[in-house]
């Protein structure tokens, strides 16, 4: 799954694909690459972000929708607002990637409402403040509950199995010490059977870990990427595509298991 951010302040690529024809090219080169969708998202979720209106998000997003499906990408779409799921949705997107999980109101009836898939994360708290003390009793035990309760209730609301991703959230009010639990726990996570979304890539875990810069996280990246996929993932949210899909090539031929070219992308 190759990142498109279409903002300002986003942590990684922020204001790189404000404008909309440098970020068709952008999500052209991630398809060229290897990418099997892109991720579109209008608004930053960063640690310390703030919300933008959904007037505004819409603007920055759903031209490019419309652009990217014209080329035959498949397309999910990157935001917790039901507006501009909405929306989306009905220009012709695939799939919502909701950080809250659905839990903002009319949000699971639209999706519910649709046949779009869904990727359905865990975050403790808000991205405004959700990195000032996140705490966690065991974090694996805690996020697994969670993602099994909004499968359930995704599930209760209509939506088949098929159509449903979760992801751990690594980040979203989590520590480093919180995410490598969650990376370690990640079979856990896969026992329950719903396909695994995670996004690792060029996180800040990385600086503590390894002292680098957001530009210089790729070894990291794909470190984590390679870790993730031996947990059980089976999408990679990255933005470097043509690296990921190379370090996933190679991990599958180690592997020797012709089923794992579906993981990663």
């Amino acid at each position: 799954m190759g990142v498109l951010n279409v903002t300002p302040d986003s942590f990684s690529d922020g204001g790189q694909f404000v404008d909309h024809a440098a970020a068709l090219r952008g999500a052209e080169r991630m398809l060229a690459a290897g990418a099997s969708l892109i991720d579109l998202g209008g608004e930053s979720t960063r640690p310390g972000a703030t919300p933008v209106p959904a007037d505004e998000e819409l603007r920055r997003v759903l031209p490019l929708v419309r652009e990217l499906l014209k080329i035959g990408a498949i397309v999910s779409i990157d935001t917790r607002k039901p507006e501009v799921m909405r929306a989306c949705i009905d220009a012709g997107v695939h799939m919502v990637n909701d950080v809250g999980a659905l839990r903002a109101p009319g949000a699971l009836d639209i999706v519910a409402g649709s046949d779009v898939a869904v990727c359905l994360m865990h975050m403790q708290g808000e991205p405004l403040t959700m990195q000032r003390e996140p705490r966690y009793s065991d974090v694996v035990a805690e996020v697994r509950a969670f993602l099994q309760q909004r499968v359930a209730a995704s599930r209760t609301a209509g939506m088949a199995g098929a159509r449903l991703l979760i992801d751990p959230g690594f980040g979203f009010g989590k520590t480093v010490t919180h995410n490598l639990d969650l990376l370690r726990g990640l079979p856990t996570l896969a026992a329950d059977g719903v396909p695994i979304l995670v996004g690792l890539s060029r996180k800040s875990m990385l600086a503590t870990l390894t002292g680098r810069a957001v530009e210089q996280r790729l070894a990291g990246s794909l470190a984590l990427a390679i870790a993730a996929l031996e947990g059980g993932a089976r999408i990679i949210r990255c933005h470097d595509v043509a690296e990921t899909v190379d370090a996933i090539r190679v991990w599958t031929a180690f592997r020797g298991d012709a089923t794992a070219n579906d993981r990663g992308g």
